[in-house]
């Protein structure tokens, strides 16, 4: 018999009142995913934050990705201590390069596939977990 405490769990969230990453989880509520440009150096920035992590200038502008991208790597996950995740098993945990030039660890939704067509270089694009204050990008192989 399956833990009725499973059906009840929710989703760990981040916190919203961080500042490198508030716009980032504003955004999402908009459904866009969301990197920073070095205005200085014109490096991608991403996770995002307050300085440009190549020359350390502070002036960063907001871009939208298209949110499309390839499978860099992945594990499968097969077991799960937490109550949320543990309903989902298995599940895959991949690292997104995405098109635009950054880097994003996310899962890959599996529901309608076999998770032997989940390979390194699988073309993916962004699908959105809706929850109440933001929504969490993962990603759908294409």
């Amino acid at each position: 018999m399956e833990d009725e405490s499973n059906e009840l769990a929710s989703r760990p969230l981040p916190r919203l009142e961080e500042m490198d990453t508030k716009y980032f989880w504003q955004e999402t509520r908009n459904k866009r995913l969301s990197y920073q440009i070095c205005e200085n150096c014109s490096k991608v920035v991403f996770h995002p934050r307050a300085h440009c992590p190549g020359c350390l200038e502070g002036r960063l502008s907001w871009q939208a990705s298209s949110g499309r991208g390839e499978i860099y790597s992945f594990s499968i996950v097969r077991q799960s201590y937490h109550p949320f995740f543990r309903g989902l098993i298995p599940y895959v945990v991949a690292w997104i390069d995405i098109d635009e030039g950054f880097r994003v660890l996310s899962n890959v939704i599996c529901s309608d596939i076999s998770l032997a067509d989940v390979k390194i270089g699988s073309r993916v694009e962004l699908e959105w977990e809706e929850h109440e204050q933001l929504c969490i990008p993962l990603f759908r192989l294409i």
